[in-house]
Parts: C-alpha cells; sequence; structure tokens
C-alpha cells in the first residue's frame, strides 16, 4: 500500500517516469543511435567473460557502455572548443595557451571519470574481472604485447619481466580513456618505445631480437 501511496503522489503532481529520470541524470544518454553502438560494444566485452547472471550482465554491459559515452562526450566537447579556437582571431602564441588549457582541463575530466568508473566496476565485479574490462576496452593490446616480450626474450629476468608489465599496465589505463581506436594503439606505441629502450639499456639489441623473432614466427607459420 505505501508503494501505491507513493506513485499515486507522482501522478497527481504531473510527474512520469520519465521526468524521473532526467532528475536522476539518465537523459545524458539522449542520443540513443549512438548508445545503440556503445551499448553492443559494451555487449561483446561482457560476453566475452561468462559471468553466469544475466542482470550483473546486464548492469555491467550499462557500465561500460556509459563510460564509452560520457568519454565521446568530454573528447568531442574538448574538440570542439579547440576547434574555435583555432578558427578565432587570436595571435598564435594565446591560441597555443587557450588550446592547452582546454587539454588540462580534458585530462582532469578523464581523471575523475576514470576513477568514478572503476570503482563502480569494483562493487560489481571481482579484480579478475575488472582486468578483463579493462583489456576489452583495449583490444586486449597489455596481456598481449607483454606474452609477445616474454617470447622474444625468453631469458628476461624478474626484474626486466616487471619493468615490462607495469609500463603496459600503465598505457592500458591512458588507453581505456582514449577517443578513438588509434589513441589506444597510440598510448601502448608510446610505452613500447620507452620498454625497448629500457631493454637497450639493459643489454638487449631489440632491432635484432625482432628481426630473430619474427623471422621464427614466419618459420613457425605464425603471423603477427
Amino acid at each position: 500500500m505505501k508503494r501505491i501511496s507513493i506513485l499515486m503522489v507522482f501522478v497527481l503532481l504531473g510527474l512520469n517516469l520519465t521526468v524521473l529520470a532526467q532528475k536522476n541524470g539518465k537523459d545524458e544518454f539522449a542520443d540513443k543511435e549512438y548508445w545503440a553502438v556503445v551499448s553492443g560494444r559494451a555487449g561483446k566485452i561482457v560476453e566475452t567473460m561468462k559471468l553466469g547472471d544475466e542482470a550483473k550482465e546486464k548492469e555491467v554491459q550499462d557500465l561500460i557502455a556509459a563510460q564509452y559515452y560520457r568519454l565521446n562526450g568530454i573528447h568531442d566537447g574538448t574538440e570542439a572548443e579547440i576547434k574555435k579556437v583555432k578558427e578565432s582571431d587570436l595571435e598564435k602564441a594565446k591560441k597555443n595557451q587557450a588550446i592547452e588549457k582546454l587539454n588540462a582541463k580534458r585530462n582532469k575530466e578523464l581523471d575523475k571519470l576514470h576513477k568514478s568508473y572503476l570503482k563502480e566496476l569494483s562493487k560489481e565485479l571481482t579484480p579478475e574481472q575488472v582486468e578483463a574490462v579493462k583489456n576489452g576496452m583495449t583490444y586486449s593490446v597489455c596481456p598481449n604485447t607483454y606474452a609477445a616480450y616474454q617470447d622474444m626474450l625468453p631469458n628476461l629476468t624478474v626484474e626486466q619481466k616487471k619493468y615490462i608489465l607495469d609500463a603496459l599496465t600503465e598505457a592500458r589505463e591512458k588507453a581505456m580513456d582514449a577517443g578513438s581506436s588509434k589513441e589506444k594503439h597510440a598510448w601502448f606505441g608510446k610505452y613500447k618505445g620507452r620498454i625497448n629502450n629500457y631493454l637497450s639499456k639493459q643489454g638487449y639489441d631489440m632491432n635484432k631480437e625482432s628481426k630473430a623473432w619474427q623471422e621464427r614466427l614466419k618459420k613457425e607459420g605464425i603471423e603477427l
């Protein structure tokens, strides 16, 4: 009876579920076509996780989709502002300064969103499952690249392996917030450069090792 009474109050006040949803911030996903795109993308990630709980799968799918949607909003909004600055009559130095501030603001927003997103995921998933989501959002570049380094350089020390994994893990955190596939891969490219520089200082000839590894894979019938 209490639930019915509360519902009647909303009806009498002329409120409806749509208005209530808007008050709760649900209308931030107003672009239904784009929501369908990111929801489908999120669904593919969740499908690989085999959670075995339909309600939880839907909850996690919505969390991932919402993250994609919000990331897109931050990037598109920032790029629109940057475009205005570039097309303005400001002198070059002031344009660069304004763009720098916009990018700093973007990074701050991304960092805040990243932390809140992981917090929400952790409420629904185990640490291992959160890892799976992170890899799903970044094409599994982190674990695949880590495995590739170990296969290419079988004599890596524990310390060297740790450096590689830590670097790739940091790259993944950055790539998760990138606005496109190209930008995601660019983050990993940047950190792989750091890894190769580190390994070169450790005595490895990375050009030689890479060439030998690719030739070995080719003989084994494995394509990179």
